[in-house]
């Protein structure tokens, strides 16, 4: 049984294929074009999730879409008209793309590339929700999704069973966590669905003066739903700015993008970051509460905050947590391919998602044409030599880019496609930040952990394989590693398995043996403004044009004449 699950059209598209349940491959759209967060029909993921299967388009039984276009055309509908006559050039600029793709998808896959099976749309959060639960390891567990918005919901909870997966209760626009976040995240200066992850870093340099505030835009109830007051907000008129004069008036002006960032900037992220994860964690007990269940599976691109999700583990009666690595959209790719093969079709889940290294990989033999078509010169190592190289250069503080295997499904590097550093260098943080990633300066990085060290560092509730939990470094520690800690004192922590990820936990174990130290800092491998490298061509362009010290491809070296530093 062959599922190709699909999510376009909005941002961040993807394409996931599973083969009896199991996924074969995954991989984002963005990563082949170039282009960050693209919406665009994800032709090339397609072509390669169809390609890695060794499968052809006939052979694919179904098409799971991860959303109900029709539920999602009367939402945009329902807004141009609550908006009237401002939103006439938006409804006059987006309606001809619904009409030419949106609302005939069965026609598309067949003009696109020949598919003329069944097609089957899930809604967007319960895709998320199937994201989540069926490919956890739990047998049931409590799940809590929420983003900007699907079709109209934009939170939902409920819970999995085997291979069932109920929602139980939706929060629906223009009433969003999401969207709030999102909003805010506009008016401090950074982009929409890409400056998220910005505000949620720069929370940790300020004080939750606003939070009060803040808190009167809400009507929060006991069980933590909510209502917005939309005086302050734009939602309806799409293309406009997505906070009104009211909330000028209120908070102050908004920073314009690329101006200096003030303490009421940071002031202003950091409370943003505690009203939402006091809305996530009263939300989280009462569907504890509700479901008795131990073990609660999150999903949708607010899941991707880690901060929250480790303050949910540590405030909550929840003992374990599971979010998959492509917890925006995604996973939707995901979650509808795995809803329409174990809930729709009926099949017993015998899967567990234990690894994201699901895109493109490339053999030695590819990458050394590359490197000799492009007159760079390379050494070759076997891997038990090339450990002890590339630590030994880690620990004298070069800047290594790390291209292993296969890409990573999701917005996070994860060890494949990586750039590693010393974390044990105070000034690390800010020569990735201004030498190699040129980014803000308040950016934080990840740690890389031995799973089996990882408690003796960090104060960490649950295993965090997909870098999604950000826990406090213990107090004894913060000293030993200052580049991976966070002026907030927690950490992006990434466990690392021996069994799932060989080839990195030999070269942290390695690093720990040069230095006593279980943990080399990590960052996603690409510069500002970029997607996550995919091909040795782009690894290559972002080593030359950045100061980086050495690449390592697979088994291949790239070195340049000395240290960045």
């Amino acid at each position: 049984m062959n599922i190709l699950g699909l999510s376009c059209f909005y941002h961040d598209s993807a394409a996931c294929a599973l083969r009896d349940g199991r996924i074969i491959a995954a991989a984002q759209e963005e990563r082949f074009t170039r282009r960050k967060n693209t919406p665009d029909f994800p032709v090339n993921a397609i072509n390669f999730c169809i390609q890695a299967e060794g499968a052809s388009i006939l052979d694919v039984d179904y098409i799971a879409f991860y959303e109900k276009p029709y539920l999602k055309f009367a939402r945009a509908v329902c807004n141009h008209l609550k908006a009237y006559p401002f939103s006439l050039k938006n409804f006059m600029d987006t309606m001809p793309r619904w009409l030419e793709d949106r609302l005939i998808l069965p026609l598309v896959f067949k003009k696109e590339f020949g598919f003329e099976g069944k097609t089957l749309f899930i809604k967007h959060h319960l895709s998320h929700a199937a994201s989540a639960f069926l490919v956890s390891p739990f047998e049931e567990a409590a799940i809590l999704t929420a983003d900007g918005v699907g079709e109209w919901a934009t939170m939902t909870r409920g819970f999995g069973r085997g291979n069932q997966v109920q929602v139980q209760k939706e929060i629906l626009f223009p009433d969003s966590l999401g969207l709030f976040y999102t909003a805010v995240t506009t008016y401090l200066g950074f982009p929409a669905l890409e400056g998220e992850g910005i505000v949620m870093g720069l929370a940790g340099c300020g004080d939750p003066v606003y939070l009060d505030k803040l808190r009167e835009i809400f009507t929060i109830k006991p069980d933590g739903s909510f209502r917005l007051d939309q005086r302050f907000f734009g939602f309806f008129n799409e293309g406009v700015r997505m906070y009104t004069p009211l909330f000028v008036k209120t908070f102050g002006a908004p920073r314009l993008p690329g101006e200096e960032i003030e303490k009421r900037h940071r002031d202003m992220a950091a409370s943003l970051q505690k009203l939402t994860e006091e809305i996530l964690i009263m939300i989280a007990r009462n569907l504890h509460a509700e479901t008795k269940m131990s073990q609660l599976c999150l999903a949708g691109g607010l899941f991707l905050n880690c901060v929250a999700n480790h303050k949910i583990l540590e405030e909550t009666p929840f003992k374990k947590v599971f979010v998959q690595p492509a917890a925006g959209d995604s996973g939707g790719a995901l979650g509808a391919a795995a809803y329409v093969y174990y809930d729709f079709l009926g099949n017993k889940r015998d899967y567990m998602m234990n690894d994201a290294a699901l895109g493109p990989e490339f053999s030695s033999d590819e990458i050394k044409r590359i490197l000799r078509r492009e007159g760079i010169d390379f050494k070759e190592m076997e891997y038990p030599v090339l450990a002890p190289y590339i630590a030994g250069k880690i620990a004298r503080g070069e800047i290594i880019g790390w291209f292993q295997g296969k890409m990573e499904y999701g917005p996070r590097a994860l060890g494949n496609r990586s750039i590693l550093a010393d974390s044990r260098n105070p000034g690390m943080k800010d020569l990735l930040n201004s030498k190699v990633k040129h980014r803000e300066s308040f950016r934080p990085y990840a740690p890389l952990v031995l799973e089996e060290k990882a408690k003796d560092y960090f104060d960490l509730k649950d295993l965090s394989p997909f870098m999604l939990l950000a826990p406090p470094v213990r107090e004894e520690k913060k000293h030993l590693i200052p580049s991976a800690t966070h002026v907030d004192g927690t950490a992006r922590v990434q466990t690392v398995n021996k069994n799932f990820h060989p080839k990195l936990w030999q070269l942290i174990k390695t690093f720990e043996d040069i230095t006593g130290i279980p943990i080399i800092l990590n960052t996603s491998f690409n510069l500002k403004g970029e997607p996550i490298v995919c091909s040795p061509e782009d690894a290559l362009a972002g080593f030359l044009k950045s100061d980086m010290d050495c690449l390592v491809m697979e088994n291949i070296v790239v070195e340049k004449a000395g240290p960045a530093a």
